[in-house]
């Protein structure tokens, strides 16, 4: 049994760690010190080495050089079962749990050591009694497929206690959180690293959090360290400098124009998901030119495949969508006829080719048409690449160049390279979804100024994010999805978060 709460929160220091991945030098000498019962942010843009670190510290990775001590003692960590006989945790962005099994079956299953036969009765007396110790609370017989996300996460993070972890490594622990569970998990995580029982570690890009709930950060800038210190003292511009170095931020851009007409009408759309049960359940809803409709929800609540429906990726069993007044099948030839956009989620995945170029690539749309191509079939390759490289000068792409396969540039200039696919011409609808997951400062700007252009030209735009701050920065109306459906709309000038928040949750 490993029911006790752990005896005491640990401190981690990590002395001149460098790490290499071929060419890419993913961390160079790199120092940090988490101070026992405290609760440490690591901060920092996409790439600037914050996952290498923490997988160094838990034994999935091997620093080419550096040393990692543990109250003060160095140890040497070769892979993950070290760092758990140590008393380390690592509590992923993306849960671990096995859905159609209880609370309780994830907990005790979770032991490196069984018994053959497991006694459910004293294991389940076992964990209630451990449970009692813990600030916060899960049913131990609820199926995890039936919590919300919010009770996940915290499952997430009781399992890491049961197993006495005493210094926890968190991933961007709230993105798949409402505001008001991620303000209630954070809480709680601090109120045991304040009690000393726990040492918090936090990965995450989410400012009002670190200011709000750690007691130090750690700022990584392209694999070196760039600045530490106490959040409240340091403040949230400071902090930003620390992580783009010299970069210019562009302000947002301006909101300009009104609304006109409807551009895009969703009328009863019903759809499956993978495995064939009900994700999209009679959804309603339009969008005006001029206008970007943001739709806000916790992730698995629909959203994915309510855009694979209107990016013809996906069949609808029921209802109907309608373009310009004309029933749309999402067929290349209507989304060209249409001037219709899509700025799908994980575009390497699901809106771009990988082993292609990327000239290839931003021609999918276009490549039959003059100038492109003669008879529809026969390609011309000089035009494909002279339209390439002015998207690649106008979106900023950083690529080798246009025969570069797509999959080898970054997850940001992935995403302008589609962005610069889909908005390169004449738009009048654009549906995007997370637009932004993952990427730094800097292309976060440049993409959300993009979509906003997009709209102060005149066109609709469906926003479709679980980054509720980029709704409230961007969206002239706000919808909430949940159980697959619309379940609140407001405006967004004035939005109450609160309320937000909790038809998000489904409340």
């Amino acid at each position: 049994m490993s029911g006790a709460a752990a005896s005491g929160g640990l401190e981690l220091e990590v002395t001149g760690a460098s790490k290499r991945f071929g060419t890419n030098q993913a961390l160079d000498d790199v120092s940090i010190k988490v101070r026992k019962g405290s609760v440490h942010a690591l901060l920092g843009e996409n790439g600037a080495g914050k996952s290498t670190l923490v997988k160094c510290v838990m034994g999935f990775y091997q620093a080419d050089s550096g040393r990692v001590a543990i109250d003060g003692t160095e140890v040497e960590i070769v892979n993950p079962r070290d760092a758990h006989a140590l008393g380390l945790g690592m509590v992923y962005q993306h849960f671990t749990l096995v859905p159609n099994m209880t609370v309780a079956e994830n907990l005790v299953l979770a032991r490196a050591h069984l018994p053959a036969v497991v006694d459910w009765r004293k294991e389940t007396a076992e964990l209630g009694r451990f449970l009692e110790t813990m600030p916060f609370k899960v049913p131990l017989d609820a199926t995890v497929a039936h919590l919300a996300a919010g009770e996940k996460q915290k499952c997430e993070i009781l399992k890491q206690l049961y197993l006495r972890r005493r210094l926890l490594i968190l991933d961007e622990p709230t993105s798949v959180l409402t505001p008001g569970e991620a303000d209630e998990v954070l809480g709680m995580l601090r109120g045991l690293a304040q009690s000393g029982a726990l040492t918090i570690l936090m990965i995450t890009h989410k400012f009002r959090e670190v200011l709000a709930f750690t007691d130090e950060v750690t700022v990584l800038r392209r694999g070196k360290l760039a600045g530490s210190g106490e959040p409240r003292k340091l403040g949230a511009d400071a902090m930003a400098r620390m992580m783009i170095g010299s970069q210019t931020i562009p302000p947002p851009a301006a909101r300009s124009g009104k609304s006109g007409d409807i551009r895009l009408e969703i009328d009863g759309i019903e759809a499956l998901n993978d495995v064939g049960e009900p994700a999209v359940k009679g959804l309603t809803l339009t969008v005006r030119g001029g206008e970007i409709v943001g739709i806000a929800g916790v992730s698995g609540n629909g959203q994915r495949q309510l855009v694979e429906v209107l990016a013809g990726q996906r069949d609808h069993t029921a209802g109907q969508i309608v373009v310009h007044g004309d029933v749309f099948g999402a067929t290349r030839t209507e989304m060209r006829r249409h001037h219709m956009a899509a700025l799908p989620e994980e575009p390497l995945r699901s809106a771009a080719v990988g082993k292609m170029s990327v000239e290839d690539n931003m021609a999918l749309r276009v490549f039959d048409q003059p100038p492109f191509a003669s008879w529809g079939w026969w390609l011309h390759r000089a035009p494909v690449r002279r339209a390439a490289e002015k998207l690649i000068d106008r979106y900023r792409v950083r690529t080798n160049g246009p025969g570069a396969a797509i999959a080898t540039l970054s997850g940001g200039n992935v995403q302008r390279a589609v962005l610069a696919r889909e908005l390169g011409s004449d738009v009048d609808v654009l549906i995007a979804a997370n637009p932004c997951f993952g990427l730094d400062f800097a292309a976060v700007a440049d993409i959300r100024g993009q979509i906003m252009q997009t709209r102060n030209r005149g066109a609709a735009v469906l926003l479709v994010s679980e980054d509720l701050d980029e709704i409230l920065e961007l969206a002239d109306r706000i919808v909430v999805m949940s159980g697959g459906k619309i379940v609140y709309e407001t405006p967004a000038s004035g939005a109450d978060l609160t309320a937000i928040g909790k038809h998000m949750a489904g409340h």
